[in-house]
């Protein structure tokens, strides 16, 4: 067996199963099936396949997959003919446990009686099954007449521009935080209470409620596990300036899966868990679900697995341009961002001799897009993109967060490539 570092199992985890297991919760509360283990088993089969219908697993793997499928068939026609059984054996039991003698006693005096006992039955009867409503994301709590959703008002603690600059700055790169608009950020930063911790000092223990998140300021910390055979501590991960620990217990509602402890005097910003349940992750949850919708419908994502379009939804951002002709990318540059067509529309230019005018090379509306050649080739930019409409909205990914949520496309991508040449050759 190859022998990996905790870093590369964190990491794993963090980048392939997580998401799939955050898919397959989000399906299950959807659904909230009477036998959730039948349920999710027949999910993961269902999400083995592509869309020609071929498994993704070869060889005897696809035929394994193939045979529990036929196992979930049986059970469920097992199941459907149990049902059957015990409901008819439900009417026999009624029919018989009916006294004779209440038919054979009934007079008209009693009829009376009998439409109050009638009415009385009615109230007692179960109340109509409630509506869930829309579809929620796993990061949504879930509000009803038994849940209601609270007014929410969150605290604040007052900062310097320099101090608000900087926990901006540390959010940026976790999606959670981009969802957020400008008035939501501002409610965030203000909600961040300052906490020094010393050396030695933990803020989080294992397995404990996760009731709050933390940005760090400065100074050092480590992620520590206990292993519950051996009762050994070991330190899996370290965080510094700048980093953000402990919102996935927060996200998920889970206990806290290791042990945090300062290395050093810190100085760290502590957010609690109604700000970022009423602010962040609805803000979030609200974000997946307006994008996941769209990017289904986008062809070069259509291979792609729910888990995997939610994936893209969480690490994409938005940018807005009001002008027409603005620049979105340009011809030369370096290429760190991955496009696709939000609303409005487009169009490609290429120099393709120094000092000659831009010809048109390509045009794009609502679903297209373009910058993945210079981040798939590691290249600058091969044209110049300009927006063609008063108003245009772009999603985008960074480089980072293309390559390790589009890798599976790369090859589809490469393939689409040519369509660069038609139109090249179509301007020569």
């Amino acid at each position: 067996m190859v022998n990996r570092s905790a870093q590369e199992h964190l990491l794993y985890i963090q980048e392939k199963v997580n998401p799939i297991l955050e898919a397959l919760v989000t399906a299950v509360l959807l659904e909230r099936p009477d036998d959730p283990a039948f349920f999710m088993l027949k999910w993961l089969c269902e999400q083995s396949k592509s869309l020609d219908g071929q498994d993704r697993a070869g060889g005897g793997q696809a035929e394994e997959i193939e045979a529990v499928r036929a196992e979930i068939a049986e059970i469920k026609r097992l199941k459907e003919q149990k049902a059957e059984l015990e409901k008819g054996l439900g009417s026999e039991k009624a029919q018989a446990s009916r006294p004779a003698a209440k038919e054979e006693d009934k007079t008209q005096d009693d009829e009376e009686d009998e439409e109050e006992d009638d009415d009385d039955d009615e109230a007692d009867m179960p109340p109509p099954p409630i509506n869930r409503g829309p579809r929620q994301s796993v990061s949504a709590e879930a509000y009803g007449v038994w849940n209601k959703k609270a007014s929410f008002t969150a605290p604040v603690y007052e900062k310097t521009p320099e101090q608000s600059a900087r926990i901006i700055k540390c959010l940026e790169p976790s999606f959670l935080f981009q969802a957020l608009d400008k008035a939501e950020m501002q409610t965030v930063i203000l909600a961040f209470k300052e906490k020094v911790c010393q050396s030695g000092d933990r803020i989080i223990e294992q397995g404990a409620d996760g009731n709050s998140m933390f940005l760090i300021e400065d100074g050092t910390f480590d992620c520590i596990i206990k292993f519950k055979n051996t009762g050994e501590e070991k330190v899996v991960k370290s965080c510094k300036q700048g980093d953000v620990f402990g919102e996935l217990a927060l996200l998920y509602n889970c206990p806290r899966a290791a042990s945090v402890q300062a290395t050093s005097t810190s100085t760290v910003w502590e957010l609690d868990r109604d700000t970022f349940s009423n602010v962040v992750k609805e803000a979030a949850s609200n974000k997946r679900n307006k994008y996941t919708d769209f990017l289904k419908k986008v062809n070069v994502l259509s291979n792609m697995a729910d888990y995997e379009i939610m994936s893209v939804a969480d690490a994409a951002k938005v940018e807005e341009f009001t002008e027409k002709d603005s620049v979105v990318i340009k011809q030369g540059d370096p290429g760190d961002r991955f496009f696709i067509l939000l609303e409005g529309e487009c169009e490609a230019r290429k120099v393709f001799v120094p000092g000659s005018e831009a010809q048109k090379v390509m045009s794009y509306k609502v679903g297209d897009y373009f910058g993945e050649l210079a981040l798939l080739n590691n290249d600058n930019r091969g044209a110049s993109v300009y927006t063609t409409s008063p108003t245009c909205k772009l999603l985008y990914m960074d480089r980072k967060s293309f390559g390790r949520l589009c890798g599976n496309l790369e090859d589809i991508l490469r393939r689409e490539a040519k369509r660069y040449e038609t139109s090249a050759s179509s301007n020569s």
